[in-house]
């Protein structure tokens, strides 16, 4: 599609308006979008940490400057060096230890990426799904059986714990592949 401005050129940006309920789309070429005013600011310093770390929410200074709204002493790793103002600018931590260190914080990132989960499930083979699957609802029901069994609810308890066998038994049997 050409430039709508100087229909020379070939249109690399796409706007949409909505003005007043009207809306209004054009199709410019990244000049013509310049000489508008259409464009977004250090559209060309733009990096993939930037774009990762607006996703994830993390604290990025305002023109270098940070928010006076933050702890007074920086989170720095003992092992590595790194302070957790410079894990937020590059998105990548310095060594293992950075995981440790910034737990506190991460744990709110991981309920966003992984849709209220602080555990990534990743995918499962079509192979040996059924077996992975049900090996995940026994360790899901363990965890409800101990807090059944601290809160004295037995009844609960004795059920999940049946079902928990019965899963087991299957699986040794193959049904669960």
């Amino acid at each position: 599609m050409l430039c709508e401005e100087c229909q020379k050129r070939q249109a690399t940006l796409h706007f949409t308006k909505i003005i007043n309920g009207q809306k209004n789309e054009m199709h410019l070429c990244e000049e013509c979008a310049k000489d508008k005013g259409e464009t977004f600011p250090n559209w060309n310093s733009y990096s993939i940490q930037d774009l990762l770390s607006g996703l994830l929410h993390f604290e990025q200074p305002k023109n270098g400057v940070r928010s006076s709204s933050k702890a007074p002493t920086p989170l720095v790793c003992n092992n590595c060096g790194l302070s957790y103002d410079r894990f937020t600018e590059i998105g990548k931590f310095g060594c293992s230890e950075c995981y440790r260190t910034f737990s506190t914080k991460l744990d709110p990132i991981f309920r966003r990426v992984h849709g209220g989960n602080t555990r990534h499930a990743g995918k499962i083979p079509r192979r040996e799904g059924g077996k992975i699957e049900v090996k995940r609802k026994i360790e899901e029901l363990r965890t409800q059986l101990r807090r059944h069994v601290e809160s004295e609810e037995f009844e609960e308890a004795a059920r999940l714990r049946d079902e928990i066998r019965h899963l087991e038994f299957n699986m040794q049997d193959g049904e669960g592949e």
